[in-house]
């Protein structure tokens, strides 16, 4: 194993033997409204050993993650809608789109569900949309309702494929962890940096 990649694997161990403390699901909570509103980890990277440590509560967890999840991306729209200038424009000068964020309203205000969709499904940072929903006063409804679909077909999909085929992809990713790692942190990136290009 790849010396640098003995952290990342120790972390995803360790997440394993989470999964069986009683505080697990209260974590997994955590993560998931933080990464919503201004936390750079997803919640997957929890999301994914714990269901693999515990095929039985897949369904549990990826409604722990769905639900905390909207309630951060409600609580990064009120950010933006009520305290943008001490909260969220630093928030957003973190991630480097300060300028972007300028020119964004135009764009959002013709195609605002979609970008939530998009946002909640992909590895695009939903923070920042969430935020902006609140910045340019979003209708909450279909925000709401967007990031519901968004964030729980992600997460029940992810749920759904460790559920069925567990044992196969807990094989595969213990394999081929360095890869996957990799993969992963170049979709993580990724998003960053279409966000730009969307904004």
């Amino acid at each position: 194993m790849l010396t640098a990649f003995k952290p990342i694997r120790q972390l995803y161990d360790w997440t394993l033997g989470l999964a069986a403390h009683k505080h697990a699901s209260w974590a997994l909570c955590g993560i998931s409204f933080a990464e919503s509103s201004f936390f750079p980890i997803p919640p997957d990277l929890m999301l994914i050993p714990m269901t693999i440590a515990n095929r039985a509560k897949a369904w549990w967890y990826a409604t722990i993650c769905t639900a905390s999840s909207v309630a951060g991306g409600l609580a990064g729209y009120a950010i933006g809608y009520f305290a943008f200038e001490y909260i969220g424009a630093p928030i957003i000068a973190f991630y480097g789109l300060t300028e972007q964020m300028a020119g964004f309203q135009q764009s959002y205000s013709e195609h605002g569900l979609l970008i939530v969709l998009i946002a909640g499904f992909t590895p695009l940072p939903y923070k920042l949309i969430t935020i902006a929903s609140g910045v340019f006063s979003y209708a909450l409804l279909p925000f709401t309702i967007a990031s519901i679909v968004s964030r729980g077909a992600r997460f029940f999909l992810v749920a759904g494929l460790l559920y069925f085929f567990g044992q196969p992809i807990r094989t595969f990713i213990e394999k081929h962890f360095e890869l996957l790692t990799i993969a992963f942190t170049l979709a993580l990136i990724g998003g960053f940096v279409a966000i730009k290009y969307l904004i």
